[in-house]
């Protein structure tokens, strides 16, 4: 498989958001997560509850903070994850996972963590975002 093709997720008239579905993993437990693909997004970014499904002590990772258009400076805490995508591809990285995340609101996949390991092409038009993956340097 030489890429993955996603269609926008629609969310009303004239709103359309490129929205995959990924799997994230750690020590035998898989869940599935919905996440935002975001080229202005520093990291991935997921619900502490994930990390709580998946064993993690959340506040036990590595501390860092994230502000987003507003200013607001939030906390969110570094652990190890595998992502799955496609249901083949799959990779090891970092994901800041953040308490009090929202209710209604999906992850966010960024440079750190996703662009680094893919080539992510937006076709607004189509609505569809493509990914083909990295080749090792």
């Amino acid at each position: 498989m030489a890429e993955l093709n996603f269609d926008y997720k629609n969310y009303g008239p004239g709103i359309y958001r490129p929205i995959i579905p990924i799997g994230i993993k750690r020590a035998g437990i898989s869940v599935p997560y919905e996440v935002l693909v975001d080229s202005g997004a520093d990291r991935n970014i997921f619900d502490a509850e994930l990390a709580e499904i998946l064993g993690f002590d959340v506040t036990g990772g590595r501390r860092n903070s994230v502000s987003g258009i507003t200013g607001d400076s939030r906390p969110l805490y570094i652990h190890p994850v595998t992502i799955t995508l496609g249901g083949s591809w799959s990779y090891t990285t970092e994901a800041g996972f953040m308490p009090d995340m929202g209710t209604d609101t999906h992850g966010v996949v960024g440079q750190i963590g996703f662009f680094e390991f893919f080539k992510v092409s937006f076709d607004h038009t189509a609505k569809r975002v493509e990914l083909k993956k990295r080749t090792k340097k």
